[in-house]
C-alpha cells in the first residue's frame, strides 16, 4: 500500500524520467527495445492526469488532517483533465474543506459542480445532497433546504449518522413550517437510528425537551 502511495505521489516524474530514458535508448539503439519504456512512461504521465493522486487524500481525511488534504487536491492544476467520476469528487471534496473553513459560498460552488458531473455512487449524491441542503440553511433558505434533504433521503445515505442528520434537518424544518405530526415522524426515524456522534447524540436531547408537547 505505501509503495502504490508513493507511485501515485511520484508517478508523473517517474514517468517523465522514463520518457527520457526511452529517448536515450532509440537514439542508442533502436525503438523496439525503448517501446516499454515509452508505454510504461505514456501509462504513468497520463494517469497523473487523468486520475489524480485523490487517493492519496484517504489517509489525511482520516485523521482529520484537513491541510493534507488540501495540499492534496491543491497539487491538480489542471482539474478538468480528471476522469468525469473523479472530477466530481474532487469538486465534492473542495467543498468539504470550504465547509470546515465556514465558506459556504465557496463549498456551495464547489459541490454543485460535483453534483453536475453525477457522482459515482447514489449514496455518495445523497450525502452532497444532504451538505447542500445544510448550506441552504445557513443561507436561510428553508425552502431549497427541504428540497435537497428530502432529495437526499430519497437517493439514500452512506451511514446511519448522515441518515439521523437528515430526518433531524427535516424534523427542524417541518416544526418551522409547524407541520408537527410530519416533525415528530421524522424525530422518530432519527432517534431509531440510534446514532453515536456526539453532535447529532446533543441535537436529539435538546428536540426531545420540547418536541412531546407539541400538538399533533
Amino acid at each position: 500500500m505505501k509503495f502504490y502511495n508513493l507511485l501515485i505521489k511520484y508517478r508523473l516524474w517517474i514517468g517523465i524520467v522514463l520518457l527520457a530514458l526511452g529517448g536515450y535508448v532509440n537514439y542508442s539503439a533502436s525503438f523496439w527495445p525503448a517501446f516499454p519504456l515509452y508505454l510504461i512512461g505514456v501509462i504513468l504521465v497520463a494517469g497523473h492526469f487523468f486520475f489524480g493522486p485523490l487517493r492519496l487524500i484517504q489517509e489525511y481525511m482520516e485523521e482529520g488532517d484537513m491541510d493534507g488534504a488540501e495540499k492534496v487536491l491543491n497539487s491538480i492544476k489542471f482539474p478538468n483533465l480528471l476522469y468525469k467520476p473523479i472530477r466530481s469528487v474532487y469538486y465534492t471534496l473542495k467543498g468539504n474543506i470550504a465547509m470546515t473553513k465556514q465558506d459556504f459560498e465557496g463549498a456551495e460552488k464547489m459541490m454543485k459542480k460535483g453534483l453536475d458531473l453525477g457522482m459515482p455512487m447514489k449514496e455518495a449524491e445523497g450525502a452532497s445532497m444532504l451538505q447542500m441542503g445544510m448550506l441552504a440553511m445557513q443561507k436561510n433558505d428553508l425552502k431549497q433546504a427541504e428540497s435537497y434533504i428530502r432529495s437526499a433521503i430519497r437517493k439514500g445515505l452512506p451511514d446511519k449518522e448522515n441518515e439521523a442528520a437528515a430526518y433531524l434537518q427535516m424534523c427542524s424544518l417541518m416544526m418551522n413550517k409547524r407541520e408537527f405530526r410530519a416533525a415528530k415522524d421524522f424525530f422518530r426515524k432519527a432517534k431509531a437510528l440510534k446514532p453515536t456522534t456526539p453532535q447529532i447524540v446533543d441535537q436529539i436531547k435538546q428536540i426531545e425537551k420540547y418536541i412531546s408537547r407539541m400538538p399533533g
